[in-house]
């Protein structure tokens, strides 16, 4: 069985990382050179260019988002295949135990109707003898 692995991560390590290093980033004091590094350069950003540069910039980010997702997801269903695993070798482990147990209940109840079975043919034939032996020794004498 090969080994499990679980891993607890929350939301916020998950999805937004990136978001929130960002965010970090740019909420400590910095200099202008890593706010032109973070932000892009400073000025109006109109244009042809910038338009298209945003918009895939923006289906990047999605992209991005609903890759985070897809991973939480996962994650998620390990765990949640690690937890029916280890239910099914509960049940499989009790099964067995439930087998043995009922195998030696059937051995014994077998051994305790043979054991009736021998003592109500016992005392049938010492009914039988009492009933028989007076019967032989009247008219023997």
């Amino acid at each position: 069985m090969p080994p499990k692995f679980k891993r607890h991560l929350n939301d916020d390590d998950v999805t937004g990382s990136v978001k929130s290093e960002r965010r970090n980033l740019l909420e400590e004091d910095s200099d202008e050179e890593e706010d032109f590094f973070l932000r892009g350069p400073a000025g109006p950003r109109f244009g042809p260019r910038n338009d298209k540069i945003r918009h895939v910039q923006n289906q990047v980010d999605e992209v991005i988002d609903v890759m985070q997702e897809n991973i939480t997801k996962v994650i998620e269903r390990g765990e949640r295949l690690d937890d029916l695993q280890d239910k099914s070798e509960s049940l499989s482990d009790n099964a067995t135990a439930f087998s043995n147990r009922s195998k030696q209940l059937r051995r014994q109840m077998w051994w305790r109707g043979c054991k009736m079975k021998a003592l109500v043919a016992l005392v049938a034939v010492i009914l039988l003898l009492v009933i028989i032996i007076p019967i032989i020794l009247k008219y023997h004498t």
